[in-house]
């Protein structure tokens, strides 16, 4: 493949990053020439599922899929709070409050159609420049701006305190992270996104996708 795009079932415990590499060094190998690759979006380390790779001249058009509408599904873990939003920050416990079946559907409720959300400091967003999990690890203060996005539909797959599933439906821009730190504050129980899956951008499926595996990635 010169030119197109790639399906690719992200892996856990890899960058976004390190798929584009990946997959660049195979196509260039098979090519005998460098191939270019990049991605529409990027999926963090400890998460899973579909990310869209621009091979060749389809480069020019990232910025269209990079735009269009998710669907993931991810376990909120009440009750602790990290400083990334997911596993791989610090956790802290902040409290053993067991909300109902109930309870915990309505406030669902409450985080569907155009939601205000503040996306995490440990994320790819540019500050003045830079990445800003780039400034946070350097210990500088963060300050991300509010924005404006639409949760189409949040369903409640499983609850079984303290792990809470939903399968979300949201525009470009949307944090799972975000939305899992915004569900805990109000259930006052603190939530953390513990695992993340994206099934599907717009019209292409996760079952569709490839693994790094398939296109002879061994590392």
């Amino acid at each position: 493949m010169n030119d197109g795009i790639l399906l690719i079932d992200k892996p856990s415990d890899m960058t976004s990053f390190g798929v584009v590499a990946r997959v660049r060094r195979v196509l260039s190998e098979r090519a005998g020439k460098k191939v270019k690759v990049g991605h529409t979006g990027t999926l963090d380390p400890f998460a899973t599922g579909l990310m869209i790779l621009v091979i060749g001249k389809e480069c020019k058009n990232a910025g269209h899929y990079t735009k269009l509408d998710k669907v993931y599904e991810a376990t909120f873990r009440l009750g602790q709070t990290s400083t990334t939003g997911d596993p791989e920050g610090e956790l802290t416990d902040i409290s053993d409050k067991q909300p109902g079946l109930e309870e915990v559907k309505q406030v669902l409720g409450q985080f569907t159609g155009e939601i205000s959300q503040r996306p995490p400091i440990f994320s790819a967003i540019k500050i003045n420049g830079q990445r800003a999990y780039k400034l946070a690890r350097n210990g500088e203060e963060v300050e991300i701006p509010l924005r404006t996005v639409t949760v189409y539909s949040l369903e409640l797959v499983d609850y079984a305190y303290p792990n809470l599933t939903v399968r979300a439906h949201v525009s470009s821009g949307t944090y799972i992270r975000s939305l899992a730190v915004d569900i805990g504050a109000v259930l006052e129980t603190g939530a953390y996104c513990s695992s993340l899956r994206r099934l599907s951008i717009n019209e292409w499926d996760v079952s569709d996708a490839q693994h790094l595996s398939d296109l002879g990635v061994t590392n």
